[in-house]
């Protein structure tokens, strides 16, 4: 399997920034004052970032995990974000066996 190197930096810098947002609020939570806006901010940022790692493949690939990506998306209107992804894989593994 070959990965492109500019495709595993991007992976790893969206990682970094995750993380990064997550450990400053265990790190600092006395420095900050979080307005309920600012709360809801940071808590978006990992799915943000979710986001920028699956469009492109959304719309790069065939109509399969377009077709998937939409589902999730409906998913995403009911259920946490793990169930989102949950059925988000499922759904490709579906698409694909068809």
């Amino acid at each position: 399997m070959s990965v492109d190197l500019h495709v595993l930096l991007a992976l790893l810098a969206m990682m970094a920034a995750t993380y990064a947002t997550r450990i400053a609020g265990f790190l600092m939570p006395e420095k900050l004052d979080l307005t309920p806006r600012l709360r809801a901010a940071l808590d978006a940022i990992p799915a943000a970032v979710l986001v920028s790692v699956i469009a492109p493949s959304m719309l790069a690939t065939g109509w399969r995990e377009t077709l998937a990506s939409l589902v999730a998306a409906l998913a995403a209107t009911r259920l946490p974000l793990i169930g989102v992804v949950a059925v988000g894989v499922g759904a490709v593994v579906l698409l694909r066996h068809l």
